[in-house]
């Protein structure tokens, strides 16, 4: 998946755009509280949620693909006096020295899994690094049709401001949906204002894997996950045909061998 890594080549821009969403702290402390500890964040990134969490005081492990935003994970943590491990391991064949009673996934990481294989990958990985009755909690984008059916034309997102460049950033989006691989192609535009004119434009490409809420329950099945809740957002609202997200809070099943798999920790 590292053609697929395009929209996090700049950790610090990466930050100044995303950081400020924590909607998902809540939720996932209330979890690491019944679940207890090491937590792990998978596909972590520059620890939008490990740090917070690990600020309340739990053990968290962070782990991600991208090399360059677990080094600024780190500078981050080293800067707050926060003890974290990070490790820079590809989600679909962890090779981890303990298990977990609580692991998750958010920022719509999910999607970057293409291919059924990789989906079934990522999930016997996550299986096995569970403990007895651990729980597996991640987010993913909710396929509507105003979801799947963005235009292919410049359509408006957002706007930012870059506090290291001191310009406000007006975001725009193209996209193209592929229905036979279920598989969204998104262009994301950042336009640099000053005074009003655009003064530089950057490009992003990244492309998203769509699932089904019924194709999701018989994937989580077969990979020895039992889903306890699912929700439309972090807030526990009930997941409905207008949702945006679809969250998963999945438990490890008992006496469950996973088809394929072997598990690497003794």
């Amino acid at each position: 998946m590292n053609n697929n890594l395009e929209e996090y080549s700049d950790p610090i821009s990466y930050d100044i755009e995303n950081d400020a969403y924590t909607g998902e702290l809540n939720f996932l402390t209330e979890w690491a509280i019944k679940q207890g500890g090491p937590v792990i964040d998978l596909a972590c990134g520059t620890g939008r949620m490990t740090i917070p969490l690990a600020q309340k005081g739990f053990e968290l492990i962070g782990v991600d693909l991208h090399a360059g935003m677990l080094e600024h994970a780190k500078k981050k943590a080293e800067d707050l006096n926060i003890q974290i491990e990070w490790l820079e391991q590809d989600c679909t064949a962890l090779q981890l020295e303990q298990k977990s009673p609580l692991i998750f996934m958010v920022g719509n990481s999910f999607q970057h899994f293409h291919t059924n294989e990789h989906q079934n990958l990522v999930l016997r990985s996550i299986h096995n690094h569970l403990e007895n009755d651990g729980v597996f909690i991640f987010g993913t984008r909710f396929p509507t049709m105003d979801e799947l059916l963005q235009p292919s034309t410049e359509e408006y997102w957002k706007t930012y401001t870059d506090t290291v460049e001191n310009k406000k950033v007006d975001v725009y989006t193209t996209s193209d949906y592929n229905p036979l691989e279920q598989i969204q192609h998104y262009t994301t535009i950042r336009k640099y204002m000053d005074d009003g004119n655009v003064v530089e434009e950057r490009k992003t490409n990244i492309s998203l894997r769509y699932t089904y809420p019924k194709e999701m329950e018989r994937l989580l099945s077969e990979n020895g996950l039992d889903i306890l809740h699912v929700y439309e957002d972090w807030n526990k609202s009930p997941l409905c045909k207008d949702s945006d997200e679809m969250i998963y809070v999945c438990r490890k099943g008992r006496n469950c061998l996973v088809k394929g798999t072997r598990n690497p920790i003794k």
